[in-house]
């Protein structure tokens, strides 16, 4: 019981800065590229969380992730592998409740192959295959893709950044029955070990955050309002994910003092 406390708490920790965005592609900020509005009717307690979840991520995610960054290429490039592999266990059916039976199809076989020759998912075959790039898909996406609204914004304890909308998309999974524990594994009816998703889940947390080390660094120094800045942050990824646009995904990358300036304008 406390080794599974253990490793919940701290996988939970670790997504915290996933929330923020995703570690594949490139935000350029401007003007006409603002988010909409959306009300953040808890400022002061989404602030007051927001507080404590950096108090988490300075004791220890950080020190995680700069461990992390000492490992040797291969086995970081590996394991990113693998838990890309293993998320489109939950893009797959997000593909096919938004009406997209193509990539779903095209997921699916990136899946298999991934999986077996792939060993596990730890070598990205199918991507050297000329597979199409793989876009994430989730619960919160679906709900906005069927045209619900994002709500307010929300700061969640430990998990960071979210809407009532992200936060309602993400308790999918637990009620509904998430499609990780729902795979088969071998060929059979086994499923995936609790332990074996809790861990995918922290290292893709822990890959996102050393991936991401000096650029939120560099966010929050040169943020007048670190909190605003991580909001406009957020809510442009969602909004951009959502509408499937090209360049849906971030990467959190400091460019110059006016970036900053122009989100903490917003």
């Amino acid at each position: 019981m406390y080794k599974k406390f253990v490793i919940t708490l701290v996988s939970l920790l670790l997504l915290s800065f996933n929330a923020i965005a995703a570690s594949d592609g490139e935000l350029m900020l401007s003007e006409n590229e603002k988010p909409k509005k959306i009300k953040d009717c808890f400022e002061k307690l989404n602030r007051a969380t927001f507080s404590f979840n950096q108090g988490l991520d300075k004791a220890i995610i950080k020190p995680i992730a700069k461990g992390y960054r000492k490992l040797p290429d291969p086995i970081q490039k590996g394991t990113s592998n693998a838990v890309k592999n293993l998320s489109t266990l939950i893009t797959i059916p997000n593909n096919v409740l938004q009406g997209d039976i193509k990539t779903a199809a095209i997921n699916t076989g990136r899946l298999i192959i991934n999986t077996t020759i792939g060993v596990l998912g730890f070598v990205d075959v199918a991507n050297k295959m000329g597979f199409p790039k793989y876009v994430k898909e989730d619960y919160g996406q679906t709900l906005g893709a069927w045209g619900v609204g994002p709500g307010c914004y929300v700061v969640l304890p430990v998990l960071g950044p979210s809407t009532i909308r992200d936060t309602a998309g993400s308790f999918v999974n637990v009620l509904g029955g998430d499609p990780w524990y729902n795979a088969s594994t071998h060929g059979n009816n086994e499923y995936l070990s609790e332990g074996l998703y809790l861990t995918s889940k922290a290292l893709s947390g822990i890959e996102f955050r050393a991936n991401n080390i000096d650029s939120i660094d560099n966010l929050q120094k040169n943020s007048l309002d670190f909190y605003a800045s991580v909001k406009s942050l957020y809510l442009q990824d969602r909004e951009n994910k959502i509408e499937n646009q090209t360049r849906g995904s971030i990467e959190v990358i400091y460019k110059n003092e006016e970036d900053w300036e122009e989100i903490d304008s917003q």
